[in-house]
């Protein structure tokens, strides 16, 4: 029997780095799946790809920094295949200005309600449904910044990855005797194309010595396959080598600086 044969499991930012990773993952350990993002041509790919599984799969273009389409993705969800095993939280993103100093409102909000707010929506509307099957796991991608926050992962990003995390240790400490399991994961760098949008976005050799998203699903896959009687709680993840960052806290401290300052 397959790791996850007759789940059925939703993950979000399914497009691409670690999403289109543990779509690919879940679909070889015989899970069903709805992909979901922004764009729908991305999942639609991935989607023509894990057809050789012979699962379950569609794709889903949801916004999930709008709380309530995420929450109505949920409903939908519910309604067309009764229930859901596993959600895998992944989608999300962080502020181009890192300084707690320069950064403005908008950044600010939309870094919460895509991290934050749309996962608690989309979390929330799946919760009764699993608390009525008496077992449920949410797998939530949170960040080592949640733990060593920093100009590195920046103010808003820091401060909302340590949301997501408190949030999945509510659900802990409320719902695990009703057969509901909450897992975090905190990984340190790894080569996805949220680099691109850093302040100093990281060169090739930089990127040779972080970690890969196929490292962080295999660590998803782990949580969402666990027999339900143990709970993966928390997992940080981190490069074998450090690198010098010195250059990437420099641009980081000064962008979005006026400059009467």
């Amino acid at each position: 029997m397959k790791l996850l044969e007759n789940k059925t499991s939703i993950i979000t930012g399914a497009g691409s780095g670690i999403g289109m990773e543990t779509v690919k993952l879940f679909a070889e350990s015989g899970s069903n799946i709805i992909l979901a993002g922004r764009r729908l041509a991305p999942l639609e790919k991935i989607r023509s790809e894990i057809k050789k599984y012979n699962i379950t799969s569609e794709a889903y273009s949801v916004d999930i920094e709008n709380g309530d389409e995420a929450a109505k993705f949920g409903s939908y969800v519910l309604d067309k295949y009764e229930k859901v095993d596993v959600l895998v939280n992944n989608a999300g993103h962080s502020s181009k200005v890192r300084s707690i100093r320069y950064v403005d409102s908008n950044e600010w909000r939309s870094v919460f309600d895509v991290n934050v707010e749309g996962l608690y929506r989309l979390t929330q509307s799946l919760l009764e449904s699993m608390i009525e099957n008496e077992e449920g796991t949410i797998i939530t991608v949170s960040s080592v910044a949640a733990k060593k926050p920093g100009l590195m992962g920046g103010a808003p990003y820091s401060s909302a990855k340590a949301a997501s995390a408190n949030l999945m240790g509510h659900i802990n400490a409320e719902l695990n005797n009703l057969g509901i399991r909450a897992c975090t994961i905190f990984p340190a760098e790894v080569d996805t194309p949220i680099l691109d949008k850093r302040p100093l976005p990281p060169n090739e050799v930089a990127r040779s010595k972080m970690m890969l998203p196929i490292d962080i699903a295999k660590a998803i896959l782990l949580c969402a396959s666990m027999p339900q009687r143990t709970l993966v709680q928390d997992i940080i993840m981190k490069p074998t080598f450090d690198r010098d960052m010195t250059e990437d806290f420099q641009v980081a401290r000064n962008l979005g600086k006026p400059t009467n300052i």
